[in-house]
């Protein structure tokens, strides 16, 4: 048997707090109420949660415009990787000149167009920032 699990955001979170907390209130014992204090922390937590939750995402788009920028600066240098040997399979060092950057949105990943040699033996490479070992100018 399998379970399914889902990652709700914290106004879902909250929402379904706030529906909870009033059937709550609803049905209490007059005589022993809820704890103002305990409410109070709970909602506080939330609120916490959502600051976070915010924080991440702007940090995600600021670590993306980063690596935009880095990549596009990688232009027209010399870089070094690893790529497979079309022969014999192995793992062989390149070294070859960036001339293109894009955005792959299947991925969300900054790539890089790479020739390798020159002429009629040039070799076209699509790479991502962490295949890069080395840069030159």
């Amino acid at each position: 048997m399998s379970s399914v699990s889902t990652i709700n955001t914290s106004t879902d979170i909250q929402a379904d707090y706030l529906k909870l907390l009033i059937a709550q209130l609803q049905y209490q014992n007059p005589l022993e109420p809820l704890d103002n204090n305990e409410m109070a922390t709970q909602l506080a937590q939330f609120s916490q949660l959502q600051q976070l939750e915010s924080m991440s995402t702007n940090f995600a788009e600021v670590l993306a415009t980063t690596n935009r920028s880095y990549a596009s600066s990688l232009l027209d240098k010399k870089v070094t990787f690893y790529a497979e040997d079309e022969t014999t399979g192995e793992l062989e060092m390149k070294v070859g000149t960036v001339n293109s950057v894009f955005y792959d949105p299947e991925t969300e990943e900054n790539l890089l167009g790479v020739t390798v040699g020159e002429g009629e033996e040039a070799r076209e490479y699509t790479l991502s920032l962490g295949a890069v070992i080395l840069i030159e100018n």
